[in-house]
């Protein structure tokens, strides 16, 4: 399995961020508001929300405005294509049907939070529940033992908790995962698996496993159509030995 070029592993994705958030920032984007026009109004909409924080360069409010117009507005140059069809499928579904949309969009931009994701999901399948701790070392084990990995890891724990894909329970900090989302749009699952596919170390995955990936553990995809994912201008579907299809990014993502 061949492997993609690393991408730096920054933390990034460092506060707790409301889905509504997002929502707002991808909703003020698909408006035609500038990127400044959206930053003055997150700006407004937070104010009530989120302190500003202490005496620092950037405080709180300042930093979870840059992740949400990171994920949504100002994407690496790379993902804009990938930005822009899932924009598409956000127009044409509902608001109930956007959680795997942002959670795509997080995946792809944020690579910290992808491997949060995959670490929760891994723990779930082996044990059936994740602790806080458990996810906090493991984490820790790939980027170093600092207390910012720490602090990033657990909010984005709670993030994980706030969006309804985890649940607490009886064990403080001991959580179990909620009950899967199904994803019936063609569309969406075909996006999705490519967020998980630009967020993994493998340039090209079998097609079966797209389901099985534990970064994408809150959703319960439908079969993964090969016609759907030839759609997207970033893939490249093709046959592997007898009988495993295969998706590979494009060359043209790279060069993005």
């Amino acid at each position: 399995m061949s492997k993609q070029p690393k991408r730096t592993m920054q933390i990034g994705f460092s506060q707790r961020i409301q889905l509504d958030w997002l929502e707002r920032t991808a909703r003020l984007f698909l408006e035609g508001a500038t990127g400044k026009e959206i930053e003055d109004g997150l700006q407004d909409y937070l104010k009530d929300k989120i302190s500003k924080g202490g005496t620092a360069k950037r405080g709180n409010r300042e930093k979870a405005i840059s992740i949400l117009l990171k994920t949504w507005v100002t994407v690496p140059k790379a993902l804009e294509s990938f930005r822009n069809d899932g924009m598409l499928i956000f127009m044409r579904t509902g608001v109930d049907a956007h959680l795997p949309i942002h959670w795509g969009m997080s995946m792809a931009v944020y690579p910290f939070f992808s491997a949060v994701a995959r670490t929760v999901g891994r723990l779930l399948k082996l044990q059936g529940t994740a602790t806080a701790s458990q996810v906090q070392k493991r984490i820790r084990e790939q980027l170093g033992e600092r207390e910012t990995v720490a602090r990033a890891a657990r909010r984005i724990l709670s993030c994980f908790r706030d969006w309804g894909v985890l649940e607490e329970t009886e064990k403080k900090g001991v959580y179990k995962a909620a009950t899967q989302k199904d994803l019936n749009d063609r569309g969406t699952n075909a996006w999705l698996a490519e967020s998980a596919l630009i967020a993994s170390d493998a340039r090209a995955l079998p097609i079966n496993l797209f389901r099985e990936m534990p970064e994408v553990f809150p959703f319960c995809f439908d079969q993964i159509s090969l016609k759907d994912l030839e759609k997207s201008k970033r893939l490249h579907v093709y046959r592997h030995g007898l009988n495993e299809d295969m998706v590979t990014l494009n060359d043209e993502y790279f060069q993005g």
